[in-house]
């Protein structure tokens, strides 16, 4: 699971429970009130420490502003750990205790410029806990998580069916969802965990990605769900018809619908390109497993991708895989990431995660930029499902593709898309080197 998504998906459970202690931290401002400051303080503030002042400090809010805050010696200051839902063991702390990364939720009284807050109580989580407990959490997703893409859903007995594939066949595993299960879904237009939502058992559908925590059975087909989170996500196969890199973008000839389509390019996106040599072998590796993949690969594709794109438009007679399916990695819970696998098993051993063996050789390919690419080249992307007018937000794309969408498009296509590891830090984001040793 990536360093990065680990940490979104940290900054989201801090945001929750810091939520969730506002209540005592309004409490705490009342009693302060009765000390002398003035009462009933109107403004609250969430966010990350960017800055110390001798006044106090700066955050940039979760709202996407920067605020300043100004401690008075009358102020509240409280320390509490990641996994603590109330206040009971909280710890007093000074301004001098407040460090950059902190992640804070302050509460007082908002300038009219809506810039600066006069502090009457602040409660603070200290950058190194929450790296602490991020280490944890990573930890436990990948020695009990797994991931793939949905295949079936059966809404009578509260099943999933996932599949992940690979250069060997398919992996099918059953995952069981109860009443306790934690759902949680990925918004159409982001790829970011933290912009996921509570989600619903029956929001889920056959070609989804999703990451569940829990507890797999003895022979491996069941797994007991305690968290899962789902997404739909957009599978491209196209060739790039220009690129932008001052506006992070690039558009694409859509080899299904054979229409251009504008891809947005975040810093959580991940670029990848494949030499040749690995790029034939793979597209040979294909070939020798049938002819247009794996039995009971999902997200089929259209046909065959012949010969090398003609730049600004698809190949004659050529098509590819279009939409369907999840990323090859958010990497993400809990944003997007590299490409990678589940959980490893030791040397030699199981993978617990079944993650395609096609998603370990992405894991440990060089990371590219949109510099990298040209006019004519062959990619295929994992992206948001955006929308028709604002194009697309890339989660993974890769480039040096053509041998293989010429070998079998559904096969390669669905390797690509199923081993995304949904993480950041716990339920959200992705694999990465992590769990593809």
């Amino acid at each position: 699971m990536s360093k990065g998504t680990c940490r979104r998906l940290m900054e989201l459970n801090a945001r929750k429970i810091l939520a969730s202690l506002c209540k005592g931290l309004l409490v705490l401002s009342l009693v302060t009130a009765g000390r002398g400051q003035a009462p009933n303080p109107t403004y609250k503030a969430m966010g990350a420490v960017v800055s110390i002042e001798a006044t106090g400090f700066t955050v940039q809010t979760d709202a996407g502003t920067r605020l300043t805050v100004l401690l008075p010696n009358t102020a509240t200051l409280l320390r509490v750990a990641p996994n603590q839902k109330d206040l009971k063991n909280a710890t007093k702390i000074n301004a001098g205790d407040i460090s950059v990364g902190d992640r804070v939720l302050v509460r007082g009284h908002i300038s009219d410029d809506q810039k600066t807050l006069l502090a009457t109580a602040a409660i603070v989580m200290s950058k190194t806990d929450i790296a602490k407990k991020q280490a944890a959490d990573s930890a436990e997703w990948q020695r009990r998580g797994v991931g793939g893409l949905v295949s079936s859903v059966d809404p009578a007995a509260t099943t999933i069916e996932i599949t992940t594939v690979g250069f060997s066949g398919t992996k099918k595993t059953v995952v069981h969802v109860t009443k306790d299960t934690i759902l949680r879904r990925y918004s159409p237009d982001s790829a970011k965990f933290e912009d996921a939502k509570p989600g619903t058992f029956d929001q889920i559908r056959p070609g989804d990605q999703l990451r569940a925590r829990g507890t797999r059975s003895a022979d491996g087909n069941d797994f007991a769900a305690e968290e899962i989170v789902s997404g739909s996500f957009r599978n491209i196969a196209g060739t790039v018809s220009s690129i932008d890199p001052d506006q992070n973008t690039l558009n694409v000839m859509d080899l299904k619908t054979k229409k251009p389509l504008l891809v947005k390019f975040t810093a959580d996106s991940q670029l990848r390109k494949l030499d040749p040599m690995m790029a034939q072998g793979i597209a040979m590796r294909l070939k020798g497993g049938a002819a247009g993949g794996p039995p009971n690969a999902p997200g089929g594709g259209a046909g065959a991708y012949t010969g090398r794109p003609a730049a600004g438009g698809p190949p004659a007679g050529g098509s590819a895989q279009g939409q369907g399916g999840g990323p090859g990695n958010a990497g993400g819970p809990g944003g997007p990431g590299g490409p990678g696998g589940g959980p490893g098993g030791g040397p030699g051993g199981p993978r617990p995660s079944g993650a395609p063996d096609f998603q370990r050789l992405l894991a440990r390919m060089p990371q590219a930029t949109l510099a990298d690419l040209k006019k004519g080249d062959a990619v295929m992307i994992v992206a948001t499902q955006g929308t028709e007018s604002g194009g697309v937000t890339a989660i993974t794309l890769l480039s040096g593709v053509e041998p293989i969408l010429t070998a079998s498009p559904s096969a390669s296509q669905a390797m690509f898309m199923a081993g995304w590891n949904i993480g950041g830090g716990a339920p959200g984001g992705g694999g990465g080197e992590e769990g593809t040793q």
